[in-house]
């Protein structure tokens, strides 16, 4: 007996509802209608999407979602949250009204511009629509206090810095539900955030409420909090390529897909979204003890969930955050002109009353100028995830001037006395702009620099290392056989530490690589906390034994 094909049906894979977004008019220069045979057709001009791009790109990196701030506002007033999770919420606010002013950008890291534009049928463009785009990028990055992190391949080993933050992610696709609109994303992510997206192959085994829920509570203490938590944290599940699944999960973390449905279709198999699950797994994260970030219930502000179909041998599953600097906004070309989502402008009206000292615990001051091994006793005497505030000298080295300096061991040389006698922030600044000391100027992710540790401290130097993340077994070994500690700074809050905590900047070594040269900075009341300690302590590898072993930390 022949058996009977299921009838055709089509749906969009990721079918979004109705776009609840509230959005600001830009401008309705460059924009123009044309009747033709019966049709409105859009006329938009390049110079338009220039227009639309740079102002984008400023408002991203100066303002937030109300929802957003309205999350981080909520830690403040829960209850439950532990003093790191206020503490880190209230810093994030601070450095969210700083922001604002649209001077100092709330991260130093700018990031890559991604941008996904999707032009229905009946919207005409001058020229590529690709050109005007990264125009606008150019601009932006030119005209504020961005930085510049695109380094151009010139050889398979050889690098150089593009200086424009060009060139960009842009992605046009044709539209074929709205064809009167022109519908634009754009995303800045940062190199943490952007290093935290995985991609996994499993089999159908995991397809059950345990097996999934135990796989990903393992994934999400290794996620730990390089990338700057509170996350936006996707999960998806499925897909009909491994890369597809990834670039859902990206669209995800940013809440692209919300509007998606509830509830899957035997005859389409489009996309949907699992509430349900959500809810599980954001109530898994608030009890894993990472918290904010040193301690506590706000690991994420929310869950995504997205469930694809996929081929019956295969079965990727994606993770995917959106930082703390939680960076996109929409955008929408009409016939009635340029919109731009509506971000918020007054962050300041969701800070709370409540002063500094309701809401922490003991905090332990720290004078850096002391001697390396005063320093080095008093952070002994603590336990780790204690919070600091420290003052006084801190040298800035990261990636670039790491490898500077292996080098020179390498030959035979000494390490430079400022790697032994002063603390090392593995951090960068955007530009600093006029009547400022720095620019924004926060921590980046400490990770990168394990491959030095062992050596460094070897040599004497590395002894106290400031940075935001987790770090792996060798520098935890380290730390215990030299007497070293690394100690976590608060990943995201990059304003409001050029603005209040830091004092002096000035280049001490290796000026030819700008950005990334060697930095004598003085600090005041700069906020850490100690991470790894001298008896190889490690606060996030403590996470990892605790849940390993089926008990949930306190």
């Amino acid at each position: 007996m022949a058996t009977m094909n299921p009838d055709f049906a089509y749906e969009d894979l990721l079918p979004l509802g109705h776009d609840e977004t509230e959005y600001r008019l830009v401008t309705n220069e460059g924009v123009t209608t044309t009747e033709v045979a019966g049709r409105t057709f859009i006329t938009v001009t390049q110079e338009a999407l220039r227009k639309l791009t740079e102002e984008a790109v400023h408002d991203i990196q100066h303002y937030l979602r109300t929802s957003h701030l309205q999350q981080l506002r909520n830690i403040i007033d829960d209850p439950e949250a532990s003093p790191n999770d206020r503490f880190v919420a209230l810093d994030l606010l601070k450095n969210a009204n700083i922001a604002a002013g649209g001077i100092l950008p709330m991260c130093q890291d700018t990031g890559t511009m991604l941008v996904m534009g999707k032009r229905g049928q009946h919207v005409l463009t001058e020229g590529r629509d690709e050109v005007g785009i990264a125009h606008g990028i150019y601009d932006a990055h030119t005209r504020l206090n961005l930085r510049y992190s695109q380094m151009a391949p010139l050889t398979m080993w050889e690098e150089k810095n593009t200086g424009t933050n060009l060139p960009a992610q842009i992605e046009i696709a044709v539209d074929t539900k709205h064809h009167d609109q022109y519908q634009l994303l754009y995303i800045a992510k940062g190199g943490g955030s952007a290093n935290k997206s995985f991609l996994y192959q499993e089999t159908r085994a995991i397809l059950n409420p345990q097996s999934l829920l135990k796989w990903l509570e393992e994934k999400l203490i290794s996620l730990g909090t390089s990338a700057c938590p509170p996350y936006h944290l996707a999960v998806v599940i499925g897909g009909t390529s491994a890369e597809h699944t990834l670039k859902t999960a990206k669209l995800a973390s940013t809440r692209y897909l919300d509007s998606l449905p509830l509830r899957g279709d035997a005859a389409t198999a489009h996309g949907f979204r699992d509430i349900e699950l959500e809810a599980e797994i954001l109530n898994l994260t608030r009890n894993i003890g990472i918290g904010a970030q040193f301690g506590g219930k706000y690991f994420c502000h929310d869950v995504r969930v997205i469930r694809l179909p996929r081929h019956g041998a295969s079965l990727p599953i994606a993770i995917a955050v959106s930082c703390s600097a939680d960076r996109q906004a929409l955008a929408k070309i009409t016939s009635e002109g340029i919109f731009l989502e509506k971000l918020e402008r007054d962050p300041a009206r969701f800070l709370p009353d409540t002063t500094q000292g309701q809401l922490n615990d003991e905090v332990v001051a720290v004078d850096l100028n002391k001697p390396m091994s005063e320093i080095r006793a008093l952070l002994a005497k603590y336990p780790v995830k204690t919070r600091l505030s420290l003052t006084g000298t801190l040298v800035v080295a990261r990636d670039l001037a790491h490898a500077k300096i292996k080098e020179r061991l390498d030959k035979g040389e000494p390490l430079p006395e400022y790697f032994k006698s002063s603390a090392i922030y593995y951090a960068g600044p955007s530009k600093t702009p006029e009547g400022y000391v720095s620019g924004s100027f926060g921590p980046t992710t400490a990770g990168r620099m394990d491959s030095y540790v062992e050596q460094f401290q070897k040599a004497g130097g590395s002894m106290i290392m400031l940075a935001k993340g987790n770090r792996s077994t060798a520098v935890t070994n380290s730390c215990k056989k030299y007497g070293g500690f690394y100690l976590g700074s608060i990943g995201g809050p990059a304003a409001r530490l050029a603005q209040d905590c830091i004092k002096k900047v000035e280049v001490i070594d290796y000026q030819e690589l700008g950005m990334e040269a060697v930095w004598k900075i003085e600090v005041e009341d700069f906020p850490a906390f100690i991470v790894v300690d001298d008896k190889g302590n490690d606060f996030f590898a403590e996470r990892e034994k605790l849940v390993s072993l089926g008990k949930r930390p306190e």
